[in-house]
């Protein structure tokens, strides 16, 4: 059996308002709390558990999408005003890279994490 991430708990300031921040900017569901978690499904096998914490570190989050979810996506973190940039240390150049003959960028979500999409 291949190894499969399963879930992981994003750690946030207000876990309901970035479940719904994640799943409206990556087009998902959110429908709700379950347990004491905010849960947003990314895929078949990956749940994003949402949590309240106090304090805690930035993390950086990667999703490999089809050229069709990169045109939506990035039309909604625009729509939106959010910064974004080419590169994990250029968040906010207002361009995207073309790396290994895709297309990516990175941006923030309201707790700070970093999250990036990318084609290829």
């Amino acid at each position: 059996m291949a190894i499969v991430l399963d879930h992981t708990i994003v750690p946030a300031r207000d876990k309901v308002a970035s479940a719904r921040f994640f799943a409206r900017i990556f087009g998902l569901a959110y429908d709700g709390p379950h347990s004491h978690f905010a849960p947003v499904r990314v895929n078949d096998s990956l749940t994003f558990d949402f949590d309240d914490r106090a304090q805690f570190d930035s993390n950086h989050y990667t999703f490999r999408i089809s050229e069709a979810e990169f045109d939506a996506i990035f039309d909604r973190v625009k729509a939106e005003g959010i910064a974004y940039g080419s590169a994990p240390f250029s968040r906010a150049d207002m361009q995207i890279n073309h790396r290994h003959g895709g297309r990516g960028f990175y941006f923030e979500d309201p707790n700070g994490h970093v999250l990036e999409v990318l084609t290829a």
